[in-house]
Parts: C-alpha cells; structure tokens; sequence
C-alpha cells in the first residue's frame, strides 16, 4: 500500500549488516586434507629423518595419527560412496585375520612381543586399511596425498645426501648416536619414500605433453634413482626400479596403449641396465653408494633372511594347523624377545603364527586385493590406477622381505590396493 512501511524481508541481514556474513567453511574441501595427513602417516619414519621433521616439538607420528582421525571421519560423512562387491572377499579376510591372531595370542609363547603387535593388529590397521580405502577413492584426498609423497621424496633424498656428505647426520640422528637396528630400519623407510616418489614421477613422465614436462619429469625420476644409491636400502632399490618399470607401463595399459606400454618396458629396462652397468665397470664410481656396495660385496646368504625363512617355513609345518601364536616365532627361533628377528616376509609370518587359518585369510586378503586391481584397472580412470600403483607397490615388496603383520605402511598400502573398487562422490 502506499505510504505503509516496508517490512523487512524473512531472513534478510538487519539493516547496516548487509555487508557482513559469517565465512562459511567447506567441510567436504576441509576431509580431503585427510589425504595429505595420512600420506605424512604414512611416510613418517623416512620424515622424522629429515631436518624438519627431527626439528618438530611432537612425534611426527603421533600428530599425524592424532589429525587423521578426525579428519578422516569428516571424509567419511562429506561423500557418498559406492563399494564394488569384489570388494567383501579381501574385506572379509582382513578381519577375520585380525580376530584370528587375537585368539592366536592366547596360545603364543610370547609375552613382550606380543603386547607390542597386538595393538598395531587390532587398533592401527584398520584404521589404516580404512584411510587407504577412502583417500585413493576420494579426488581430493587421492591428489593431496600423492602430492605429500611426491614431494617426501625429494625432501628425503635431500636429507640423506646432505647428512652423508658432512657426516653430521645419520638416518635416523645424529652420528653417533643411532642404534645399528634403527639405524637399518631408517635407511629402508628413507628408501621406501624415495621409491614411490620416483614411480609417482615416473607416471608424470609418461603423461607429460611435452618436450619440457618430460625433461622435468626425466631429470627429477633420474635424481631420485641416483639418490636411491646412497641409503644402502637393496629392497628400496628394487622397489625404485619396479616401480619405474612396470607403474608408467600399466598407466599405459590401462589407458588402451600396449605398444607405449611395451616401449616404456624396453626403454625403461634397458636405460637403468645402462646406467647401472656404467657404475659397476668403474671401481671408483661406487664409492660412497651403499646401496651398490652392499649389493657388490655381500650376496643373499650373507643375510639373515634366508634362515629366518627357513625357519618360518619348518615352525609352521611342525605346529600345525593353528601356528606358534601371535608374536611366537622369535621365541621359538631362539631369539628371544628381540622382534626385530621376525620372519621379514608376511606370508610367512601369517603362516609360522596363524598357522593353516593364518595363511589362507592373509592370502584371501591380499591376493584378493591384487585380484580386484588387475580386474578394475581397465574399468577405472588410467591416471588413478597409476597413482595408487606408485603408492602401493613398494610397500607391497617391502611385505614380502621385511616388515611384520603390525606394520602400518602394508595396511595403508592394502587399503589403497582395494579403494579401486570404491566410488566416492561429495554429498
């Protein structure tokens, strides 16, 4: 009507506040950051080894694993998803082998051992397993996380050369001062985030469009192998290279390309034969890379591997079907409490502590997740399938000559293994 006041409009700011409104926070941008968190988890041990991550106030790890909770449920709630159902098999393995190895406990003739692995077992892995799962199928998560270890990669190689060449610094602190257990399990995981820097880089290359991308991401994937020389890590080293090899080559089979993926094969295999051959036919040029002095001057049997195989092989079939129990084969080996003596392969291991039921829920795990890969890598975006590949695969290698069932690496690297047969979409 004419004359009358105008009412305020229902929900319209008050008059002087028109400019002003409370800044909105996007919870679903805010879960994706589980996947840098996560990645950092994951790579942990080789971070604390760098100046930065030695200089921080608080445990790298015990921050990132206090962040990624949180985070990672607020991923969780922020997205839709979608399971494939090759997905409950290898699912379904994975917790009954937890459960499994908990009532194997109760007949393990370890003690301290076992109160150490039980924990990882039953609290850390399947949160691990879970993050996997959820940042390799999240856009978001997947490339913060693959942007952290690319990133660690060269950060880590930096560090070791630098701590080298001054002789102030070993893997893992300051000289001197590192235990020689810690100190082969920090040069491993320095190695470990090396390797999948390089095949994360490796995939770049094969990407790239042209000639300066190739050459940034030739340069910095040869930088990468050369810095693979210095830790001493020889798993490490064929993690790198398998990597190299075979995760460009399945971006480009998976992408319909065989012949690319059959050039990349020859064209990768036959420059690090050249490479390599270059190295060992000159004397001097070996010196101060440990990792090819140790694979020139010791063979395989000057490992504790190979005995610890055996072992695992010979307990297992003597305690049959129910296995030595969790934590049980140091002890019986003869080595004590001493865990690090454990059997370095998990298939192993599955089978010395979980006997018959231990190897058969391992394999339904893992040999599952391998089998849904090789299945939906063809069915997934190329460029995803290559990633987690580049992620996963040297953890993967690093399962079968090291590492025990509580190691946090494997459940993370399985959960990514089996995020192929998951869809997330933001709610």
């Amino acid at each position: 009507m004419p004359g009358a006041a105008a009412r305020p409009v229902s929900g319209a700011p008050p008059a002087g506040r028109a400019g002003l409104s409370a800044p909105r926070i996007d919870s679903a941008a805010l879960g994706s950051l589980a996947g840098a968190v996560a990645a950092i988890l994951h790579l942990a041990g080789a971070l604390k080894s760098t100046p930065l991550g030695a200089a921080l106030p608080v445990d790298l790890t015990l921050l990132a694993g206090g962040l990624l909770l949180p985070l990672l449920a607020l991923l969780l709630l922020t997205r839709r998803w979608w399971l494939h159902p090759g997905l409950g098999p290898p699912l379904a393995g994975a917790a009954l082998l937890w459960l499994w190895l908990v009532l194997a406990g109760s007949w393990s003739g370890s003690r301290a051992i076992l109160a150490a692995k039980l924990p990882e077992v039953v609290l850390l892995a399947p949160v691990m397993l879970l993050a996997g799962l959820a940042v390799g199928a999240d856009a978001g998560a997947r490339r913060l996380a693959v942007g952290v270890a690319l990133a660690s990669g060269p950060l880590v190689a930096a560090s070791v050369a630098v701590g080298l060449a001054t002789g102030q610094v070993v893997l893992g602190g300051m000289a001197g001062t590192t235990a020689p257990d810690m100190l082969r399990v920090q040069y491993q995981l320095a190695g470990l985030a090396i390797a999948c820097a390089a095949g994360l880089s490796a995939v770049r290359l094969v990407e790239a469009g042209g000639w300066p991308g190739r050459l940034l991401w030739g340069g910095l994937t040869a930088l990468l192998a050369a810095a693979s020389l210095l830790p001493g890590g020889r798993t490490a080293l064929a993690a790198l290279a398998l990597s190299v090899l075979l995760v460009p080559a399945l971006r480009c089979w998976s992408a319909g390309q065989p012949r690319h993926a059959l050039g990349w094969l020859a064209l990768a295999a036959c420059g690090g034969a050249a490479a390599l051959a270059t190295l060992l036919l000159d004397d001097g040029a070996t010196a101060g890379l440990r990792t090819l002095e140790r694979l020139t001057q010791g063979d395989l049997e000057s490992s504790a591997r190979p005995a610890l195989w055996r072992a695992a092989l010979e307990w297992g079939a003597e305690t049959l079907p129910w296995g030595l129990g969790t934590g049980g084969f140091t002890p019986a080996a003869g080595h004590g409490e001493r865990r690090g003596l454990y059997p370095h392969n998990h298939a192993l291991e599955a089978w010395a502590e979980g006997g018959l039921p231990g190897l058969l829920l391992w394999l339904l795990a893992f040999g599952g997740a391998a089998l849904l890969l090789l299945l939906r890598c063809r069915q997934v975006a190329p460029a995803r399938v290559a990633r987690i590949a580049a992620l996963a695969l040297p953890v993967v290698l690093a399962a079968m000559v090291s590492t025990d069932l509580g190691n946090r690496m494997v459940w993370f690297a399985l959960g990514l293994a089996l995020s192929i047969g998951v869809m997330a979409r933001r709610v």
